[in-house]
């Protein structure tokens, strides 16, 4: 789940999430994430408060996946929903078509997964990259050069060329709204 993670990952929000509260999906324009994630092809699924997330690999509030639909709670960290459904995105269809709870795929796969999250971020009103880089820290996820910031900015070309090779951003580094084949 994390680009250049160097030891046995420790469940989410296990960083220095007290110190920042990441967004979650109750507080988000659940209409403009749905439009979004449409734009992919991928549904969007709401549990009931303390219920269980059907195909989160994480457990607790993480979002899960399973086809083409995302799950989550009202209480799910948005750069979850968002990070989950860039899985779905970066994939090719052979798992995409059989996906169930793990995604899968390779360390260039993760890595590009986080940098088209960052780059969806800019879409939701009220969120954007900035807040983005904020909950991604906040929540854990581990980067070489130690902060999501420095990562996409300093250390993520190989992330952003895997995804222009496969047709998921344009030449300028925009999101080509389309899943990979």
């Amino acid at each position: 789940m994390h680009p250049t993670q160097t030891e046995a990952p420790e469940p989410p929000g296990m960083g220095n999430a007290g110190a920042h509260a990441p967004l979650r999906w109750e507080q988000t324009d659940p209409v403009a994430v749905a439009a979004l994630l449409d734009r992919f092809g991928i549904e969007i699924s709401v549990c009931g408060p303390r219920e269980t997330i059907p195909g989160s690999y994480w457990g607790e509030s993480e979002a899960g996946l399973i086809g083409n639909r995302l799950f989550l709670r009202p209480d799910t960290p948005l750069h979850s929903v968002l990070h989950e459904a860039c899985h779905a995105v970066c994939m090719d269809a052979d798992r995409r078509a059989a996906l169930h709870t793990d995604a899968g795929g390779d360390d260039a796969e993760e890595d590009a997964v986080c940098y088209l999250q960052v780059l969806l971020a800019d879409a939701i009103p009220g969120f954007g990259r900035e807040r983005s880089f904020a909950d991604m820290d906040a929540w854990g996820y581990s980067f070489r050069l130690g902060s999501a910031r420095s990562w996409f900015e300093q250390d993520a070309g190989d992330a952003r060329a895997w995804l222009l090779r496969h047709g998921l951003i344009d030449a300028a580094g925009q999101p080509t709204w389309t899943v990979r084949r």
